[in-house]
């Protein structure tokens, strides 16, 4: 009821009779901090503190977020998330000072707020609020962490959590490339509307090999930043069963070239042998021929 008297009373009175400043680009709050709304008239006559009036709104929904009027706070149709939580400054309302204090600030207060000030005139501005909170330092995890190598598809998350608004994730590699572009990234809210954000790039393997993952606040301009090195050590071996298989046939091929030079001296002992017999056996018989032609010349004498 109290927004539409205002609405209509500064219809009436052209909304420009009294000059209100606000800052213009948006507020920035830390989540759980305090802030200040920033909100001043000045009036060219004087007057009464009696006489002031000051209202603060949500700009979109008209509720009540803090009302003073008749040197007093009037707090009765103040919503109720708001309780216990705004403040203004009664002393400083002479030198035309309507700033809100808003304590405690949670990401449900993000918003466009108008301050409303009456003195003789109305006069009203809004000024729009952002929350923000800085995340926590991005940690980067490999899938699979093991048995890995050269070739294998391998995916590398990097987590961050507790902040707002939304960040803007990169990956890159040790090149500086961007790898943005083959990145999957969700956002989960917990109960005070802060963020989890999860951020999957997926590689092909390859030794040697550095990946980092930064983190932007858009807001407040911070910037995480975790990367991961995947090196020759950090790609297993292959199973002890292949190794098993290979010392095996290094074995095999040993005892097979082992074998072969055994037989080859074997084989070349035996033609020695046999060449000897032969060579023996030749003389022999040449023996036997030279001492059967004497006994053949001793008969005829």
């Amino acid at each position: 009821m109290l927004s539409l008297l205002l609405s209509a009373a500064l219809a009436v009175q052209g909304m420009a009779l009294l000059q209100l400043n606000v800052p213009e680009q948006p507020v920035v709050a830390l989540h759980a901090s305090d802030v200040i709304l920033n909100c001043s008239f000045s009036h060219a006559n004087p007057f009464n503190l009696s006489d002031v009036s000051v209202f603060w709104q949500l700009t979109d929904t008209q509720r009540n977020v803090h009302r003073y009027s008749a040197g007093h706070d009037q707090l009765v149709d103040q919503a109720e998330r708001f309780a216990n939580r705004t403040r203004l400054f009664p002393n400083q309302l002479g030198l035309g000072n309507a700033s809100l204090l808003l304590s405690r600030v949670v990401v449900a207060d993000e918003g466009s707020y108008t301050c409303f000030v009456r003195v003789q005139d109305f006069g009203s501005a809004a000024l729009l609020l952002q929350v923000a909170a800085p995340y926590s330092k991005p940690a980067v995890t490999l899938e699979p962490e093991s048995n890995l190598r050269p070739g294998d598809e391998v995916a590398l998350t990097c987590v961050a959590y507790g902040g707002y608004p939304e960040g803007d994730v990169i990956w890159q590699d040790a090149s500086g490339h961007n790898l943005t572009e083959n990145i999957t990234t969700s956002v989960v809210a917990n109960e005070e509307g802060l963020f989890t954000m999860t951020s999957v790039l997926t590689v092909v393997l390859e030794p040697n090999s550095t990946y980092s993952c930064r983190l932007i606040n858009p807001l407040l301009g911070e910037e995480g930043y975790a990367f991961v090195t995947i090196t020759g050590q950090n790609i297993a071996f292959p199973p002890v069963a292949l190794w098993v298989t290979i010392g095996l046939a290094v074995c095999l091929l040993v005892l097979l070239i082992a074998l072969a030079a055994v037989c080859r001296r074997k084989i070349k002992e035996s033609c020695e042998e046999a060449r000897r017999e032969a060579e023996e056996a030749k003389e022999l018989e040449e023996e036997e021929s030279k001492t059967g032609a004497r006994a053949g010349w001793g008969g005829r004498t």
